[in-house]
């Protein structure tokens, strides 16, 4: 019963980012493909569980007692946590040793808290805040709800990730999320780099709506190493639409139907293989999907021990 009412939402706050068409430009499907490796796919599974334990309160991971979320990745080193899982979003810091990295985690929307829902919502784009993002040209618009919540608690997280990296004289941060997570963990992944010199960054992130304009996606692939796994139909990725000048940045990986991961280069790839050439509007996708599985594991406030 939590599931479906959960799910209900969830399609809920999609349809208020429906409108899609005319797009702005008319965007080519490209054809360089390439399907994963059992192996590849694997190596994925670290990250979709801290991406998962990312949903666990804050007392929760700081302690790294999230049950088989946390058990997954049993070397991890909490150094910070925080939010209040509903005006601001959960998300944690740490180090992994078998990774080598820090893990810097945000968690998704929960759809049973209206604060939460209310973010994804406010979808008008804005300007990046100049005092976190110094450079930034004001030509790259961003989904506001989402620039709000990242600078509830972007101080904090940049805070920990500079006393993980000096705890554990470590050169690389790895940052992750899930729906609402995963945009908030796309704008970490620039938002850091400004403060911190010297590391490498790498982001992955699952089902993660469009956050940005087309000079946003643009920013996205020059300055970022970003993965975005979508499953299947998830309807979630395809939103905003295209048609409100909200564009993805280049990375996508999509499970196919009979769970085959394959690459699709480009912004919003159209070809029938990619996620908005397979749900070409919220009506043919499956929120169900949105969850996963990615590769055996739900992503998911319920699924959060």
């Amino acid at each position: 019963m939590r599931t479906s009412y959960i799910l209900s939402i969830l399609l809920g706050v999609a349809s208020t980012w429906v409108y899609a068409a005319p797009t702005l430009r008319k965007l080519e499907a490209r054809q360089d493909f390439s399907v994963l490796s059992n192996a590849a796919i694997s190596a994925f599974s670290p990250y979709s569980y801290f991406a998962a334990a990312a949903y666990c309160s804050a007392t929760t991971t700081l302690a790294w007692t999230c049950g088989e979320k946390c058990e997954a990745n049993s070397d991890f080193v909490p150094v910070a946590s925080g939010g209040d899982g509903d005006s601001l979003q959960f998300w944690y810091v740490g180090f992994s040793p078998s990774l080598g990295t820090v893990i810097v985690a945000h968690q998704g929307t929960d759809p049973t808290q209206l604060e939460s829902v209310l973010t994804d919502a406010d979808f008008p784009q804005d300007s990046l805040d100049p005092t976190l993002f110094p450079g930034i040209s004001s030509d790259i618009k961003v989904h506001g709800g989402f620039a709000d919540a990242h600078a509830e608690t972007a101080a904090d997280v940049l805070a920990a990730v500079q006393t993980a990296l000096a705890n554990n004289n470590v050169n690389a941060v790895t940052v992750v999320g899930h729906s609402l997570g995963g945009a908030l963990a796309v704008l970490s992944s620039i938002y850091l780099p400004l403060h911190i010199s010297g590391p490498t960054f790498r982001t992955v992130t699952y089902g993660t709506p469009r956050i940005g304009n087309a000079a946003f996606a643009d920013y996205v692939d020059a300055h970022t190493d970003l993965t975005r796994v979508n499953n299947k139909e998830d309807l979630i990725p395809i939103v905003p639409g295209r048609g409100l000048g909200f564009a993805h940045p280049n990375g996508e990986v999509r499970i196919q139907d009979d769970d085959e991961w394959i690459t699709c280069p480009g912004h919003d790839n159209t070809d029938a293989r990619c996620t908005t050439g397979a749900v070409p509007n919220i009506f043919e996708g499956n929120i169900i999907d949105h969850l996963g599985p990615y590769n055996g594991i739900t992503i998911a406030s319920f699924a959060c021990a």
